[in-house]
C-alpha cells in the first residue's frame, strides 16, 4: 500500500463523511432536534470560547473518552478551528458506529467570523 500524506487523510475522511455549514448549525441552536455539538480542539484553543453548550473532548483523547459521555445513536456535529480535525474526527465516529456524524466547515474561526455565539 503506497505511503499517504496527512492531506490525503484528510481529504478521504472528508469525502466518507458528511459536511454541514455554519449556517445551518446558526439556525438549529436552541432547536429540540439540535444535534450535540461536538468541539475537538485543544484547551489552549477553547479556552478562547467555543459555540454555545458545546461537548469538548480534545482529538487526541476522543477514541477513548466519547462513548462515556455521546450515546451512539445522537446526532452529533463536529468542529475544530478550521475543518481538519473535525473531518477526521467524524471519520473516526463513524467507524465506532456513530451514525449521524457530520463536521461543520469553517470550523471555529469560520464560526467566529459569521459572528456567532460564542461561549466562554
Amino acid at each position: 500500500m503506497p505511503n499517504k500524506s496527512g492531506a490525503d487523510l484528510i481529504t478521504e475522511a472528508k469525502s466518507r463523511t458528511r459536511q454541514v455549514s455554519i449556517d445551518e448549525i446558526k439556525g438549529s441552536l436552541g432547536a429540540a432536534d439540535a444535534p450535540l455539538l461536538l468541539d475537538v480542539r485543544e484547551p489552549q484553543e477553547t479556552n478562547l470560547g467555543r459555540l454555545p453548550g458545546a461537548i469538548v473532548i480534545p482529538r487526541g483523547t476522543m477514541e477513548t473518552r466519547v462513548e462515556a459521555v455521546i450515546p451512539r445513536d445522537a446526532s452529533v456535529v463536529i468542529y475544530c478551528a478550521s475543518d481538519n480535525r473535525s473531518a477526521l474526527a467524524a471519520d473516526t465516529l463513524t467507524q465506532m458506529g456513530y451514525a449521524q456524524v457530520a463536521w461543520m466547515k469553517g470550523g471555529f474561526n469560520g464560526w467566529a467570523v459569521s459572528g456567532g455565539p460564542v461561549a466562554s
